[in-house]
């Protein structure tokens, strides 16, 4: 039976994406809804501290912009009107995987080029705005209240104040990576959940530069590493015309330098040349920032023997992803639809509904970061029969795509998350994969950055 009238009240530990889109759903079941976050939440565009991706090039997949616009009607429209890009995920981004080059062309699949920091004030101001939802920021969480055999409130101290006790009907834990819910859940007596984790060796270095019309036939550039390969780069057209470029390298000695010349020169091993192009004659804004990407996480709630009522984890307080993939902001919005779901079935046991259900939607996007990551030697993780199997299939298929159009758009639609895996297999795919796909990986070549700038300039 769906719920039908606002009752109770919910807190929301933490206000990213995830605790903003929790927020979002919430506010449809429960009478008040109480958002804490530990940062001074800005009331302009900018970075915070508690968010340290956020200068980094990010982008919405098509289902988080599709699950988004749901939530928020007019986002796109809203977002594209201060400067965002809307685009064709395969037609206006040039996509180079292992080498091949994924034919441009007309998808369907819509994205969306945006910073963090834009989206998530932008989404924080919507969610601000519902009448039964109050964002408190400069509060930082302490811990669960309990009772019997449920959370039934939070523990928070606002900076330079007291302690405060906040009764709830749930709790819902969206402190992020460095959360301590599993902690919250042990000092109640609860066994935390276990932690499948990853490591993938890879460090990022962003630094963004003014875009100017037609100073690219693309609104957004990815080149991925591959274990021939183990460096990579991503350009995203945003708002303030700026690109968000950001380098990464996979492994010991490959991580990119962040002097001006040799982040340039950097680019120069990319095998597709465009980048090092656009950078060579764009004008930086600011100096190259470095990130040491953190180890992948999954908490494994779902496996849970007891749960207690009244307690549910998201986004990246339940899984952190490798953010090279560009997959965490979808996945928040994928299992805020499963929250919602589940909440139109009622309240009781909602926590053992919610974390199995999320579990589904988090299986693909882990499987892919995770096997995408173990393809490299150097990334410390168990490679099973299916994941050698898989990072095969995958190989070929990525030659294939560079022959195939179709084959290109089904990867983007999987990896975009609005075709679910076995997508992949269907038998049209198959027998281009089977066909195209034995040809071997090219191994790029390095060409001098004069070389390739020249080249460029005389097409």
């Amino acid at each position: 039976m769906a719920t039908t009238n606002q009752t109770g009240q919910a807190i929301i530990l933490g206000g990213s994406i995830g605790g903003l889109l929790a927020a979002r759903v919430l506010s449809e079941s429960y009478e008040k809804v109480t958002v804490f976050d530990r940062d001074e939440l800005p009331a302009e565009v900018v970075d915070r501290k508690g968010v340290p991706q956020s200068g980094h090039s990010h982008g919405l997949l098509a289902r988080g912009r599709q699950i988004l616009e749901e939530f928020f009607p007019g986002l796109t429209a809203d977002l594209t009107s201060q400067g965002a890009v809307a685009i064709d995920l395969q037609r206006d981004c040039l996509w180079v995987n292992d080498g091949h080059r994924i034919p441009r062309v007309a998808s369907g699949l819509e994205g969306l080029c945006v910073s963090r920091r834009a989206l998530e004030a932008y989404v924080r101001d919507r969610v601000r705005a519902l009448p039964n939802v109050e964002i408190r920021d400069r509060c930082e969480a302490l811990g669960l209240l309990a009772d019997g055999g449920a959370v039934v409130g939070a523990r928070v101290l606002p900076r330079g104040g007291r302690e405060e006790r906040h009764d709830a009907d749930l709790v819902v834990d969206a402190t992020g990576r460095g959360n301590r819910g599993p902690t919250w859940l042990a000092e109640l007596g609860y066994q935390p959940p276990v932690e499948d984790r990853v490591d993938p060796r890879t460090v990022y270095v962003s630094r963004d530069y003014r875009r100017t019309p037609g100073d690219a036939d693309f609104a957004a550039f990815v080149s991925s590493p591959s274990p021939d390969a183990p460096r990579g780069g991503v350009a995203i057209a945003a708002e303030g015309d700026r690109w968000m470029v950001t380098l990464l390298g996979v492994g010991p000695d490959q991580a990119p330098p962040t002097d001006p010349e040799g982040y340039l020169a950097f680019t120069a091993w990319l095998p597709a040349p465009e980048l090092h192009a656009l950078l060579s004659r764009a004008e930086p804004l600011g100096p190259p920032k470095r990130m040491r990407l953190p180890t992948s996480v999954r908490r494994r709630y779902e496996h849970l023997a007891r749960l207690p009522e009244g307690f549910i984890a998201v986004a990246d307080a339940m899984c952190s992803f490798n953010p090279a993939y560009g997959q965490g902001m979808t996945v928040a919005a994928a299992e805020a639809m499963v929250l919602r779901d589940c909440l139109r079935q009622g309240r009781k046991e909602l926590p053992r509904r919610f974390f199995a259900g999320a579990a589904k939607v988090v299986d693909v996007p882990w499987d892919m970061a995770v096997g995408a990551d173990l393809r490299h030697p150097t990334v410390v993780g168990p490679r099973s029969r299916r994941t050698r199997f898989l990072n095969g299939y995958v190989t070929r298929l990525h030659a294939a795509a560079a022959r195939h159009p179709v084959v290109g758009r089904r990867f983007l639609s999987v990896a975009n998350l609005m075709t679910p895996p076995p997508g992949l297999f269907a038998p049209g795919i198959v027998a281009r994969v089977l066909w195209s796909g034995r040809r071997t990986t090219p191994h790029p070549v390095h060409v001098e950055p004069a070389a390739r700038v020249k080249e460029l300039a005389g097409r």
